[in-house]
């Protein structure tokens, strides 16, 4: 079994002296060893077939493959190795897909050196860690990706759910929509199938606690 505290690491970018400057920073760290470096993601792949690291830090935005291919890449085949994306970005969109591809980690490149240890040897030990301000990022793009209560609910069926919640009955709101009762019925059964609900009450409730309709 690898010893978890020395931790193998190749780093990956497209500017030598990020490269560099990465690999110099570590060199207080006696349990974190460098043992390559690549500018590509296809130097990378080639890297990680000769030396089978234990983290990679990747960035993103580099020419050829990129970073989110190279990551997607390694992480089919090389699931044990683990990434760091390593980013000048924020953006949610990329934070998200960057960890969906297959990177444990995602930091930013103003990290302090102590983090970026840290983030190196947690990784290791398959302990993800996510950057403040890329986790922000990501929950807003996540929460403005997520749909809306109801957003599936037609415009017919939304006139429905308005006159069921001000007390009209199935005739009435027949005749105000100019609609059979039949038709009043199968409306609601689709209302109640995409709220969730079971009973006329139930779906007016559930209605007015997410503001579906306007309240009393």
């Amino acid at each position: 079994m690898p010893e978890l505290n020395h931790t193998r690491v190749v780093v990956v970018d497209d500017h030598a002296i990020v490269r560099n400057g990465i690999s110099f920073s570590l060199l207080p760290f006696d349990n974190i060893e460098i043992v390559g470096d690549a500018s590509t993601g296809e130097e990378a792949l080639m890297l990680c077939q000769d030396l089978h690291p234990d983290v990679v830090i990747m960035d993103l935005m580099m020419p050829g493959m990129g970073g989110i291919a190279a990551i997607k890449a390694l992480h089919e085949s090389y699931p044990d190795i683990q990434v760091i994306a390593l980013s000048s970005f924020q953006d949610g969109n990329l934070v998200q897909e960057a960890l969906q591809v297959g990177a444990s980690s995602y930091l930013v490149k103003d990290v302090a050196v102590d983090e970026l240890a840290k983030s190196i040897q947690l990784a290791h030990r398959g302990i993800p860690t996510l950057a403040p301000s890329a986790a922000q990022a990501l929950v807003h793009t996540v929460t403005a990706h997520t749909p809306r209560f109801g957003h599936d609910l037609t415009e017919r069926e939304r006139d429905v759910l308005r006159l069921l919640a001000e007390g009209f009955s199935n005739q009435r709101i027949a005749d105000e929509m100019v609609i059979t009762p039949a038709t009043v019925k199968f409306h609601t059964r689709g209302i109640r199938s995409k709220l969730g609900t079971t009973s006329r009450t139930e779906t007016v409730l559930v209605a007015l606690q997410h503001h579906l309709v306007p309240g009393p």
